[in-house]
């Protein structure tokens, strides 16, 4: 899974209101069960018991996710990927997982390749030896090239094969794993975002991990204020930018925060499908996209991407903008990127 993004999200104090709408007012809410990251929710409520009542609707749908999307864990009565990873053909899939993985079939073509679900093989290698040196960094050691390369022979995503019909999943390589890690948070957050816009339910933020989506405005007129968190700590600015949003999705993919360390270097968890090794072009690119599933998967992509290749992508792509931070320090953006920032 991705890296926790800490972003900070600033609301003003004073609301104004007009005619006899009710006043509502902001309330927020942390839980941990999803995804292995925290969820904050952030809502405009008339009262916190409404509020209650939205939160563990969101909560329930988004670990009712969390179990279907699990590569490492199975649950009783619950076919999820991890049923999948382990038996290669399973039917009667729920079709929460056959839309997920459809999904990631249209990334991996939109992103050339560069989002890819099929790359599990190599992934679980860099998770076992990241899970290794985080509890042992004394004996924190790199993965075998060799396996890396051979494992990289099992990733081609043609070999996931979907029956919409049947609902049935097939891996046609014995030796491939799915992980979904880089499009699963941002998906479900806005499945369950369609859902509560549905019921009629507005005025939200949810936060999954780092994964922002926004369901509907706020009741005071103003937009929702994001900042995206400087990835340099040592550095006297906290954050590198501050957006206002009022329908869309910001979504960033970082180096800073799940890495482990081998002989003084950080090797970060977003692994370029080129090298088989961290990718090294940007300290973090973060995404704004109305659909918070596609950010996911472009901020993987174009964080495995050379700048001039990703901002092209990026120029091709109708309602997505998208900043770039350097190893160095400085900062690129994509054509209409400032206009969302805080004025």
């Amino acid at each position: 899974m991705k890296r926790i993004i800490s972003l900070v999200l600033v609301f003003s104090l004073l609301f104004s209101f007009s005619g006899c709408k009710p006043k509502k007012e902001k309330f927020t809410d942390y839980s941990f069960d999803s995804f292995d990251t925290v969820t904050t929710i952030i809502g405009f409520e008339k009262d916190k018991e409404t509020f209650n009542e939205v939160c563990e609707f969101i909560k329930a749908e988004l670990y009712e996710y969390h179990k279907l999307y699990n590569i490492y864990n199975s649950y009783e009565g619950v076919k999820n990927l991890y049923t999948i990873n382990k038996e290669k053909n399973v039917s009667g899939v729920d079709s929460r997982i056959v839309d997920l993985l459809n999904f990631c079939k249209e990334m991996y073509t939109l992103t050339n390749g560069e989002t890819n679900v099929a790359y599990g093989s190599v992934l679980k290698i860099w998770h076992d030896c990241r899970e290794a040196g985080l509890k042992d960094p004394e004996t924190a050691y790199l993965p075998d090239m060799l396996a890396l390369s051979e494992a990289a022979k099992h990733t081609n995503i043609n070999n996931l094969a979907i029956d919409k019909e049947t609902s049935t999943v097939t891996l046609l390589d014995n030796e491939m794993l799915i992980d979904v890690g880089a499009v699963a948070k941002g998906y479900a957050t806005e499945c369950v975002a369609k859902k509560l816009a549905e019921k009629g339910i507005s005025g939200y933020l949810l936060n999954v991990g780092g994964n922002i989506k926004i369901v509907g405005d706020r009741t005071d007129g103003e937009k929702w204020v994001i900042g995206i968190e400087n990835p340099d700590a040592t550095e006297d600015v906290p954050y590198i930018e501050f957006l206002e949003l009022d329908k869309f999705s910001l979504v960033t993919s970082g180096n800073y925060q799940r890495f482990y360390t081998v002989n003084g270097k950080n090797y970060h968890h977003i692994i370029d499908t080129k090298t088989n090794m961290p990718s090294g072009y940007f300290k973090l690119v973060s995404v704004i996209c109305e659909d918070s599933g596609k950010a996911d998967a472009l901020s993987t992509a174009l964080f495995c991407m050379s700048f001039e290749d990703g901002k092209k992508l990026v120029d091709s792509l109708e309602g997505v903008e998208a900043v770039w931070l350097f190893t160095d320090g400085e900062k690129s953006y994509s054509a209409n990127f400032l206009n969302y920032r805080q004025k």
